[in-house]
């Protein structure tokens, strides 16, 4: 099978290797367990971080580079002009000549290989529509789009588009999906925690304003002026709001509760989350935030924004909790009465565990599995 990605992901050359972002890499791997040769349509950069970045395994992989764009702003949208017609030559020739073309949206890319894949009926197609598939959703016109297009089923034929979550009313292409990080064999017992002594708080994501960092950490210093306990607050991952971060740590003088550690492997964001009480991700939009199924498997409860399917993967507060309308007080005095009665929070670390280990990685390849066997 000839495999084709179009995708909007930034790619590095390593020596004989190609890399990127390593949650795709690493989902993307095991497509191409299945798949005799691989061709993957997107930008590539030189500004290589080992720590975040994964490559690809495969023995016949090729990488067709299309140069960056962005439809943000009059000037991007004029230079994106000159740069379209390349981009749509080097999409279609690929298309023609696979046997499966799978896109990876929302995205600039993605968008464009949505359009150029209504071409090409007869071909089996998969989309993986990462980002927040609710209809509800206020998003930018190019994520709308992209959602026309894959669910009108008059543009795109003998294509399922794979979303996170169960929406009402969607066309019979779209399927409710999920990822994964670890194995089943992985499993293991959960540490037992201790909610009355030192609270271990961690942030893991970009420091950028979708994520909301400064949210997380004027959490924290409201529910640390109510309790005794000592908190600590790691902080994972870089970003544009990292001076902000750092001035805003000076400015409330808590240089000896949080740390800043820039991106980290999968090896430490695995050990801090088995051994953190809560993970906090006020985040303004996501997918399926792979960093709280993460935390979740390991007992560690979620404390989160209600976008996308995140209600439905706490059970509406069951196995975490929700800030809503990122109401910290509200969320903080909810905190404060469970930290009162420890046992209540064993029980949503038991359940928030038990639920994220139905979604593991031998789940999802016998599913991508299952995908692909229906091209054959």
């Amino acid at each position: 099978m000839n495999f084709l990605i179009i995708t909007h992901t930034n790619h590095y050359k390593a020596g004989n290797q190609y890399q990127a972002y390593a949650p795709y890499v690493r989902e993307m791997n095991l497509w191409l367990n299945y798949c005799d040769k691989v061709n993957i349509v997107a930008p590539l950069s030189s500004d290589l971080d080992p720590h975040i970045n994964l490559a690809y395994q495969h023995k016949d992989l090729k990488l067709h580079q299309v140069p960056h764009f962005s439809l943000i702003g009059f000037n991007d949208k004029m230079t994106t002009l000159l740069k379209l017609p390349k981009i749509l030559k080097s999409i279609y020739r690929e298309m023609k000549k696979a046997d499966h073309i799978h896109l990876r949206c929302p995205g600039n890319m993605g968008l464009l290989g949505c359009i150029v894949q209504i071409f090409f009926p007869k071909i089996p197609k998969t989309a993986k529509y990462a980002g927040n598939w609710d209809p509800h959703a206020q998003q930018p016109w190019s994520y709308k789009l992209q959602k026309w297009i894959l669910s009108n089923r008059f543009l795109t034929k003998n294509m399922q588009v794979l979303v996170y979550g169960n929406w009402p009313q969607q066309t019979k292409n779209v399927k409710a999906f999920f990822t994964a990080t670890y194995r089943n064999k992985e499993a293991v017992s959960l540490l037992k925690r201790d909610y009355t002594g030192q609270l271990r708080f961690c942030f893991v994501g970009s420091l950028s304003e979708g994520k909301q960092p400064q949210l997380a950490f004027q959490f924290l210093l409201s529910l640390k002026s109510k309790l005794s306990q000592e908190i600590q607050f790691d902080v994972y991952g870089d970003g544009k709001l990292k001076d902000q971060m750092s001035a805003l740590i000076d400015k409330h003088k808590a240089n000896n509760w949080v740390k800043l550690h820039g991106n980290q492997p999968k090896s430490e964001i695995k050990k801090v989350l088995k051994e953190s009480h809560f993970l906090l991700l006020p985040s303004k939009s996501e997918g399926w935030p792979k960093v709280v199924a993460e935390a979740m498997f390991w007992g560690c409860l979620p404390i989160v924004t209600p976008v996308s399917c995140v209600p439905w993967m706490l059970d509406e507060g069951q196995r975490g909790l929700l800030l809503k309308g990122n109401n910290i007080k509200k969320t903080v005095s909810e905190l404060e009465s469970l930290l009162n009665s420890p046992s209540k929070l064993d029980v949503m670390a038991n359940n928030a565990s038990e639920w994220s280990r139905t979604y593991t990685l031998d789940k999802f390849e016998n599913e991508i599995m299952k995908l692909l066997e229906q091209d054959a």
